[in-house]
């Protein structure tokens, strides 16, 4: 599995070989912890925000990202037409035992067109860094079918970086604020360093309607995370 961490985790939990979980190395927070169980929730166990998106979902359905499978899972059972990808290969192994239509690909390797694009637990992160947001989204416009929509969520981690009196002690010469290193560990295996973007829905809405979007804010909970619909 080389460094495969997430899909050398998935692979072990759907084994029944679970003793472990993911740590999560961080260049803004002290390490996390990335439960592998939570990565097979249920659809009762999904985040509101998440059901949400799922209940949006029309059409032939791209899951971008799509780790153990458990949306694409919970729309197939919906009769929705769902291909789910990922670049992990254990991932994909995952998800093929669970019987759905899955791809071993590389998102902007991707050529097919689609009604929704689907990108959860901040799946807008793949664009690594602001510059690039508009390269990731003009990439999903690319994939979408007349009336296509992309459903993403993301979260504004300005609250992070905030004193007590509201300021912020971000270093305006730095780059965005969202943009964030990380690096995984399962067990003896452990990725390379990898930039991860977190956006706030303003500069979303900006990037995407220069693109032609219609952006609509969805839903927004008490931990600053969002659903955002992009909509051609």
């Amino acid at each position: 599995m080389n460094n495969d961490v997430i899909g050398k985790a998935l692979l072990d939990y759907y084994n029944k070989d679970y003793t472990a979980d993911i740590i999560v190395k961080s260049s803004i927070t002290e390490d996390d912890i990335i439960s592998v169980p939570y990565l097979f929730r249920t659809k009762k166990q999904l985040p509101k925000l998440e059901q949400k998106a799922l209940e949006l979902c029309i059409g032939r359905v791209l899951d971008v990202g799509a780790g153990s499978g458990c949306h694409s899972f919970i729309l197939q059972e919906n009769n929705i037409a769902v291909t789910a990808i990922d670049i992990s290969a254990g991932a994909v192994e995952v998800m093929k035992k669970r019987k759905l239509n899955v791809e071993n690909v590389n998102f902007y390797d991707v050529t097919q067109q689609y009604d929704t694009l689907l990108f959860l637990m901040n799946g807008v992160g793949i664009a690594k860094t602001l510059k690039s947001l508009n390269i990731f989204l003009s990439k999903a416009k690319s994939l979408l079918n007349k009336g296509g929509q992309v459903l993403l969520d993301s979260s504004d981690i300005s609250y992070i970086f905030k004193e007590d009196d509201g300021s912020m002690w971000v270093d305006l010469n730095s780059s965005y604020y969202g943009e964030v290193t990380y690096q995984m560990q399962y067990k003896n295996l452990i990725t390379e360093k990898f930039d991860w973007l977190f956006v706030d829905f303003l500069t979303l809405k900006n990037v995407a309607t220069n693109l032609g979007f219609r952006v609509e804010l969805v839903v927004e909970d008490e931990n600053n995370q969002y659903l955002a619909r992009l909509c051609l």
